[in-house]
Parts: structure tokens; sequence; C-alpha cells
């Protein structure tokens, strides 16, 4: 149980502060939006992650790997980061911030579904690991699934919250050109994701 347990703290914390564009996504809408709009983005891998887990153990039974899917989840996660990216660049003054509602739960829903990472993780590690918890009790594959999502959402839940008590203190210019950078890193970003979808296209046409 500890053992599992340990796996979960410490792959939860480490994709959890991982560069990303689900943490991109965190720090951008908690300084456009607040704490709350951060919180969501976070909290919409509980809800992604479910689907994604679940295809990841029949593709334990039925394929190793199909490049095609995760070449297709590749680009349109990248073309889907790159219109966020517009949306930094479009954000010009900080009064505006708090202008309107936002829809920050959706995106995060959407650029994870559409982010290979989880889909590669749980292909490659998740699922490997919870097949191997579940032969030896019921109680360790829940153990290592609460701990890694409790470091997953917490941790990004934490940026978010540092973010937010820093946002008061930023100058409008300051705030400008961090959310310029901030689609820059989106647009980088998207830049690899349809480079590793060219190249996954590429090993499922060749293959």
């Amino acid at each position: 149980m500890l053992y599992y347990f340990s796996y979960g703290i410490s792959l939860g914390i480490a994709a959890g502060v991982s560069p990303g564009p689900v943490l991109a996504l965190v720090i951008s809408e908690t300084l456009n939006h607040g704490l709350k709009a951060g919180m969501k983005v976070a909290l919409a891998l509980l809800i992604t992650d479910i689907p994604i887990i679940l295809l990841s153990l029949l593709a334990m039974f039925y394929f190793q790997k199909n490049n095609l899917i995760l070449g297709i989840l590749s680009v349109s996660g990248g073309v889907f980061l790159a219109f966020l990216a517009r949306d930094n660049f479009r954000m010009s003054e900080f009064n505006r911030v708090n202008s309107k509602g936002n829809d920050s739960f959706r995106k995060g829903l959407i650029a994870n579904l559409l982010n290979p990472a989880p889909y590669v993780f749980w292909l490659t590690i998740g699922t490997p690991i919870l097949v191997r918890s579940y032969e030896g009790s019921m109680v360790d594959p829940v153990i290592f699934m609460l701990a890694f999502y409790v470091c997953l959402v917490g941790s990004k839940v934490l940026v978010a919250f540092l973010v937010n008590e820093s946002r008061n203190f930023l100058k409008s210019g300051i705030y400008r050109w961090i959310n310029y950078l901030l689609g820059l890193v989106l647009l980088l970003i998207a830049g690899k994701f349809v480079y590793d979808g060219y190249n996954y296209l590429f090993k499922g046409i060749s293959a």
C-alpha cells in the first residue's frame, strides 16, 4: 500500500508542476479571471481523465499503440492551443480582467482531452501500474489513484493560488507582457504538438 501511495504522490506532483498546456492555462485563466477560474481548469482534470483511463484500460487489451490516433489528437490540440494563445495576445488592459464571465472549466476540459500527454501517460505508465497494483490488492489501485489526483490537482490549485495572490500587485503594463509571454508559451507548445502529431501520423501511415 505504501509503495503505490508513494508512487501516486511522486507522479502526481511531477505531472502537476511540469510545464504544459494545462498548467499554462491555469496561470492564464487565474490572471484573466481570478482564482476560481484557475481552480476550474485544474478540477477539469478529474472529469476528462475518467474516459482517458477507461480508454487506456481497453487499449491494454486491444492494441499497444495507435500512432494515427495520437497524431490526430496532437494536431487538434495544437490548433486549440493556438486559439487560446490568441486570447492572451488580445488581453491588453488589467481592468478588463473581470469585465465578464468566462468558460474556464470548458477550456480545461478541451485542453486536457486534446492533450496527448495524459493518453501517453495512462497508456505507458498509469495503466500498467493500475494493473500491477490490482494483482496485489483491490485497495492498492484506489490508494494510487487518490494520491495521484490529490497531488496532481492540488499542485495546480496551489499554482493558481500563488498567481492570484500576486495578481493585485501587477501593474497593467507588466500584466500585459505576462499575458503576451503566456500566449507565446502556448504557441510554442502548440507548435510542439503539431510537430509531434506529424511524426505520429507519419509513423502510423508508414507502419
